[in-house]
């Protein structure tokens, strides 16, 4: 078996279908696969959509469990599975047709502990183009890297997405890397832990996955449980970050890190909520009380934004939200304006 594939299946009846369809648009012999397909506890029609798919190929597993959410549904997948190698696929999301050869390949040859390709983020109308059309690959160079070197180099903290890469399972076992359970945002410390775990990592210049856009809107899904659980992301990762052993450039890059996640909460508390100005402020007391030293000086901006959080929380605040509100949307039209004229 050289491929285990696990998708996680909760209310995507819209979506489920086309994505497991992309899965056995592989060009893979079944006999050296296998999809294991968790219904955590799916309140829609999603199983029923899939069911004659199932009925068809003998390489499908199904796990039945309660809805415990995604981190518990790729754990128990990961529980099961008997492949080299694992890919995790998010149930709403497609494969690129004929895409996960190259880097199985790749990876089977290399025995690499990460394979680490390339996406796209698309609308629905912009999948149904695409799908539509001949498709030219990338050119499939790679690079080979030790995991620091990857996280130095190419982890992009807004991009710690799994379903990106092929993980080899004996890594994952080893190193015991599982999800921590019922936390959102968990592909972000599940990620970080990887990258600085591996040892032999390759960077494919190849495209391997399509990202759904827009379909569920974060203006209504943040909630103070998901703040809540990016703030457990925030202590975990600054922990990490001043553990021994560790070089000063990967210390930094995983403090940097932290800002960007710190400016993303802070970012979405004033955007997309309509929190009263004490429960935002909950946020920066809880902060300060489970890291007491977190702070940021790499930079200017990051100075400020520190000298602000620990000495004028309510004015950081103030400032967040006029920025989401009166600045941001004042660029936003002035790009709209320059786009515009140059069209």
């Amino acid at each position: 078996m050289k491929l285990s594939i696990i998708v996680p299946v909760y209310n995507v009846e819209k979506f489920i279908r086309s994505c497991i369809e992309s899965i056995f648009n592989q060009g893979l012999d079944e006999d050296c696969f296998e999809v294991i397909i968790i219904n955590d506890g799916t309140m829609d029609r999603s199983m029923d959509v899939i069911a004659d798919i199932i009925e068809s190929h003998n390489n499908i597993q199904i796990i039945e469990q309660e809805n415990k959410g995604l981190s518990i549904a790729r754990n128990n997948g990961l529980q099961i599975a008997k492949g080299e190698y694992i890919q995790f696929v998010d149930s709403d999301d497609l494969l690129i047709n004929n895409s996960i050869p190259y880097l199985l390949n790749k990876a089977i040859s290399s025995k690499a502990d990460l394979i680490v390709a390339d996406f796209m983020k698309l609308y629905n109308d912009e999948i149904i183009e695409f799908l539509g059309k001949p498709f030219n690959q990338k050119n499939g160079r790679s690079e080979e890297k030790s995991g620091k070197e990857m996280f130095l180099q190419d982890l992009n903290p807004y991009y710690c997405n799994v379903w990106r890469a092929l993980y080899r399972r004996d890594f994952l076992n080893t190193n015991n890397l599982r999800y921590i359970p019922q936390i959102c945002f968990e592909d972000i410390l599940f990620t970080h832990q990887c990258y600085l775990k591996a040892n032999l990592c390759l960077k494919v210049n190849w495209y391997l996955y399509i990202y759904r856009k827009g379909h569920e809107s974060i203006t209504s899904s943040f909630n103070k449980k998901k703040g809540m659980d990016f703030c457990f992301n925030i202590e975990e990762l600054w922990k990490m970050s001043n553990k021994e052993g560790l070089s000063n450039q990967i210390k930094l890059k995983i403090q940097n890190n932290v800002f960007v996640y710190f400016s993303l909460l802070f970012y979405s508390l004033t955007t997309y909520t309509s929190f009263p100005r004490s429960e935002k402020m909950e946020f920066i007391n809880h902060l300060k009380q489970t890291i007491p030293d977190l702070s940021f000086k790499n930079g200017l901006k990051q100075r400020i934004v520190t000298y602000l959080y620990l000495n004028m929380p309510s004015q950081y605040i103030s400032l967040r939200i006029f920025y989401a509100h009166y600045l941001q949307r004042l660029f936003w039209k002035i790009g709209d304006t320059i786009r515009n004229k140059k069209n």
